[in-house]
């Protein structure tokens, strides 16, 4: 038996997924969220719903039976004595909101390991990167200096490879999984702290889950590596197809952002590739094309930046502008991905004009 962790996960739509995972396996964990999240969870738990190979339909995991336990506040109600671990699970522009950015800091100070479930990297992770220059990289966060008092051996990157969204008839408190792939995560540098990932991920491998008629193992698994650049794999799947899904006239779909156009899909997927590898990743951190590309044949939505767009926000997570920094520090540049940019770019100046 493992130890049991206590678990700050920071984003209730998207942490809901971990969460889920990790009561599963008996820890106890605390979703920071928005009052009537809270409200809804703390009084009837959480629904994820996933598909399960071999089986029709959805299996449905209601977390008021599962053996860990689960608890909901605002930022301000955090007792961080009383916290193991931090995930990060809120699209990157959220974290400079008031009450949450205090949070932040406080976590900071207190000096606890912190992984993140987010597409875009924070900075102290990226600070792990040998010879990567940050400066140029802050003006592609919505605020920069949430970051700052993080030491980067405390934070590490976990690429959010499963897909789920919240259906939009059903109660807050519901997640559904559409791509039902492992979390992977890059170890911290220590051993202490790589050992709570590890012990967490053993025990969410190790859970068998009674579905009334027997018992079955689930997906979405949380995987840990020793290299840096495993998490950075996402990029090219994020370049390929979640800001692809942005069109001047509207949004369209990740399949049809890959699939409309495959050669032009794997020009940038490779290109996204040969800068990770140029950083330092290796083949088998990174993900092949083709794997990709049939994974994205089952995303038959826009993804959430896009959706985000087309609702109008005026902040995104910008993974789109970071690639294109990086990429330009080391001499990097294409076209395609320019032409992605610039299709944000124009959403989000429509998005900031006083209406």
């Amino acid at each position: 038996m493992h130890e049991t962790y206590r678990v700050s996960i920071l984003g209730a739509t998207y942490g809901s997924l971990l969460a889920s995972k990790l009561l599963l396996a008996g820890h106890a964990v605390r979703l920071v969220c928005l009052p009537a999240e809270a409200e809804a969870i703390n009084a009837d738990g959480i629904r994820v719903r996933m598909p399960v190979k071999g089986r029709e339909g959805l299996v449905e995991v209601d977390s008021r039976k599962l053996p860990g336990k689960l608890s909901a506040s605002g930022p301000q109600e955090v007792n961080l004595a009383d916290c193991d671990l931090v995930a990060l699970a809120m699209q990157e522009p959220q974290y400079r909101a008031a009450g949450v950015r205090e949070l932040m800091a406080a976590v900071a100070g207190a000096r606890i390991p912190c992984m993140s479930i987010m597409n875009m990297p924070p900075l102290p992770y990226l600070a792990r990167i040998p010879g990567l220059d940050l400066a140029p990289l802050r003006r592609c966060y919505t605020d920069a200096t949430v970051w700052d008092a993080f030491d980067p051996a405390l934070m590490t990157l976990c690429s959010p490879d499963p897909q789920a969204f919240r259906p939009p008839d059903d109660r807050i408190n519901v997640l559904q999984v559409s791509l039902p792939t492992n979390f992977k995560a890059a170890r911290f540098a220590s051993d202490a702290h790589t050992r709570i990932l590890r012990d967490l991920a053993a025990g969410i491998d190790a859970v068998r889950f009674d579905t009334g008629d027997g018992t079955t193992e689930l997906p979405v698994k949380l995987k840990v590596h020793d290299s840096v650049f495993v998490p950075l794999a996402k990029w090219s799947m994020l370049l390929t197809g979640n800001y692809r899904c942005v069109q001047d006239a509207g949004m369209r779909s990740i399949k049809e952002a890959v699939h409309s156009d495959l050669a032009r899909s794997r020009e940038i997927y490779d290109w996204v590739g040969m800068l990770c590898r140029a950083l330092g990743a290796a083949e088998g951190d990174l993900v092949p094309f083709e794997k990709y590309a049939a994974a994205a044949k089952g995303l038959a939505k826009p993804s959430s930046a896009a959706r985000a767009l087309a609702n109008g926000a005026p902040n995104i997570e910008r993974v789109d502008a970071l690639v294109q920094a990086i990429a330009a520090g080391r001499g990097m540049r294409l076209a395609a991905v320019d032409a992605v940019v610039a299709a944000v770019e124009r959403w989000l100046a429509r998005n900031r004009q006083p209406h």
